[in-house]
């Protein structure tokens, strides 16, 4: 199946940060060449509040339909979050999309492929009880085995579904995704950087006490 890819580009043709007005367009790879699928004007309103944001990334993500992968300068904060929800893959690049477009496609078509030779032959890591309800997990131990699974995948089902006191978290840094799940559910969290390259997260239920 074709992998379609939107670009948020400026009045020169390259790419912008999702702070500027610009066009968002919808590309797929035909016959060894990119085709414009659609496009519309973009432009958000950061100050009109939460809700409003959240309203127009609505539109945005209903232009999008099934396009889930998403090219800008800079994707940062609530649009991120909003992007990542909807299973958008983003991507942040600097210049016109033919210069980046045949590289994105071949890192998701490699990516796809590394997952599924990663479920057909592995288990998914799962976090490990170190003492009576705490469990703890690296992050960065999983992906520098390259085992092609995401964040979301490893500790999502666990947060969700499993009975624990707290659950310490190593990694590079705080996966968006999981920033939102805290804010949103009944779960929260402490951020300890631990060195230059490692952070610890913390996580907790609202309503169980520390162990």
């Amino acid at each position: 199946m074709a992998l379609d890819i939107a670009v948020l580009t400026g009045k020169n043709g390259e790419t912008i940060s999702m702070d500027e007005p610009g066009t968002i367009a919808v590309y797929q790879r035909r016959q060894g060449k990119w085709d414009v699928l659609r496009e519309t004007e973009f432009a958000l309103d950061r100050r009109s509040g939460l809700g409003e944001l959240r309203r127009q990334m609505a539109q945005i993500l209903d232009f999008l339909g099934e396009c889930k992968i998403f090219v800008a300068l800079s994707v940062t904060g609530l649009p991120y979050f909003e992007l990542e929800k909807a299973h958008c893959r983003v991507w942040e690049f600097e210049g016109k999309p033919e210069n980046f477009l045949d590289y994105v496609l071949h890192r998701e078509e490699e990516e796809q492929h590394m997952k599924e030779e990663s479920r057909a032959g592995a288990e998914i890591p799962a976090p490990v009880e170190t003492s009576n309800g705490c469990y703890r997990i690296s992050l960065t131990e999983i992906q520098a085995r390259n085992s092609g699974f995401t964040s979301k995948q490893v500790l999502l089902p666990f947060l969700r579904k499993a009975a624990f006191y707290s659950l310490e978290v190593i990694c590079s840094h705080v996966p968006p995704w999981l920033e939102a799940e805290t804010l949103n559910g009944n779960l929260a969290s402490q951020v300890e950087r631990i060195s230059r390259d490692e952070i610890r997260v913390i996580i907790t239920k609202k309503l169980c006490g520390q162990c």
